[in-house]
């Protein structure tokens, strides 16, 4: 494995740390879009028993015990229960964005690594061609078609290296693009029927 590495150049180095930095940016996401801790269960819960009993302050006590997405946009929008539907909605709007860049954090690195990764891996094979053919070249008489294919192996390395990378990454790009895409959709319809039972029974102009 080792040898592996040596052997693949340069750009071998910086798509190692690529490498590392892409699993651990995977694991981070799955860690963090668990939909236990963007909608928690005793968050939801609160929310179930607001239908019932409208009691906003014991809403609020089990969103501040159990921090999450959907926990700070329940809190955002009671802090304006007071103020008209449409300038609670803003509120919410405005939150919501923020809770969706949070969600969507670091997916823009494995986005561009899906990119990267194969021209890296690309570019170390031609720097190792160059160098390969810049030197039979020296000694056209007495090339060894052996060695040339040797040679063209080891330089196929480094775009083995950067395939390895870019299809896992892609993988998990699309994965935790989806599951954002699903979380924010179960965020919008927690909020639409909070919304709705908040407001029920007020006068139209609210």
């Amino acid at each position: 494995m080792i040898d592996f590495f040596v052997k693949g150049g340069f750009m071998m180095i910086p798509m190692l740390f690529l490498s590392v930095a892409m699993v651990g940016f995977m694991i981070e996401r799955g860690l963090t879009l668990r939909r236990e801790k963007v909608l928690p269960p005793s968050v939801l819960e609160g929310l179930s028993d607001f239908q019932k009993t409208r009691n906003k302050e014991k809403l609020r006590r089990s969103c501040e015990a159990a921090p999450s997405p959907l926990s700070r946009l329940l809190i955002c929008s009671l802090d304006h229960a007071a103020q008209t539907r449409k300038e609670n909605q803003d509120a919410l709007e405005t939150q919501a964005r923020k809770e969706v860049i949070l969600l969507e954090k670091w997916l823009i690195f494995l986005e561009i690594t899906v990119g990267i990764a194969p021209l890296m891996g690309l570019l170390g094979t031609l720097h190792g061609m160059i160098t390969l053919f810049g030197g039979l070249g020296a000694n056209f008489g007495a090339a060894d078609p052996a060695m040339i294919a040797a040679g063209i192996s080891v330089t196929l390395n480094v775009t083995f290296m950067g395939l390895a990378i870019a299809i896992p990454a892609l993988i998990g790009w699309s994965y935790y693009s989806k599951k954002v895409e699903i979380l924010t959709a179960e965020l919008e319809t927690s909020l639409g029927e909070f919304i709705q039972v908040l407001y029920q029974g007020r006068k139209k102009a609210d």
